[in-house]
């Protein structure tokens, strides 16, 4: 497969754009003195983020309906969800929920 010159600067240019994007903002916020309220204000981003990406993948949506439960998705969470709140270790919930959905898939369950 060849690349043209157009595509690979596109490629480029947008990688670029995407380093920028977020380096630029890291090195202003660094200089600034931030007030407490914007710190904590701030704090609950990432777990805010983290629900909305659990949310996505345990719902179908059907357009016109109201959405489903992706029952594979949300028997796989029980455990990888236990396995956060025992171990506090991102890495741990990531393993855990990756062989529930094995086992899940294996047995052919949901």
């Amino acid at each position: 497969m060849s690349m043209s010159l157009t595509e690979l600067w596109t490629i480029l240019g947008c990688g670029l754009v995407t380093i920028i994007s977020r380096a630029l903002p890291f090195a202003f916020v660094k200089s600034l003195t931030m007030p407490a309220w914007l710190i904590n204000f701030l704090s609950f981003v990432p777990i805010t983020i983290m629900t909305a990406l659990c949310c996505q993948s345990l719902f179908i949506a059907n357009p016109g309906h109201l959405a489903t439960l992706n029952v594979a998705n949300c028997l796989a969470a029980i455990p990888a969800t236990i396995a956060g709140v025992l171990t506090k270790s991102l890495l741990m919930v990531v393993v855990v929920g990756i062989m529930a959905m094995a086992v899940l898939r294996y047995f052919s369950i949901g």
